[in-house]
């Protein structure tokens, strides 16, 4: 998983590329985003540990059945450890990040909201 994420970083699309420029350096207070983080068997572009989000880009190719099916796995997998997921279109990022920047805060804020999971509860991160 970690030479998969290290590649994804390599390779990273202009979205993604924009997205980090974003989230990067905690422009969020104390909320620190990794990109390209491994969690179980999944890579997700951006996950938030202290909100327990993670941010995924969606490109065309996830509106294909098939993609669909896989992306709804993942997002079972991560709800199941208590990690919320936020799907965002490509394009919102590259053409209003503005935009882009109020869904990750809005969702940032209700997670943080959201008590912590008793002692013990943990997620496994890799």
């Amino acid at each position: 998983m970690f030479q998969n994420a290290s590649r994804f970083r390599e390779a990273a699309t202009g979205a993604e590329k924009s997205a980090w420029y974003l989230l990067r350096n905690r422009q969020f207070g104390a909320s620190k985003f990794r990109r390209q983080c491994p969690i179980g068997k999944y890579v997700v572009d951006f996950y938030c540990c202290n909100a327990a989000l993670a941010i995924e880009l969606d490109g065309s190719i996830h509106s294909q059945p098939s993609q669909e099916r896989k992306d709804s796995a993942k997002d079972l997998f991560l709800k199941k450890r208590g990690i919320y997921v936020l799907r965002v279109p490509n394009g919102l990022v590259l053409s209003h990040p503005e935009e882009f920047l109020k869904k990750v805060r809005d969702a940032l804020t209700h997670r943080l909201a959201v008590p912590p999971l008793p002692a013990g509860e943990g997620i496994e991160l890799f």
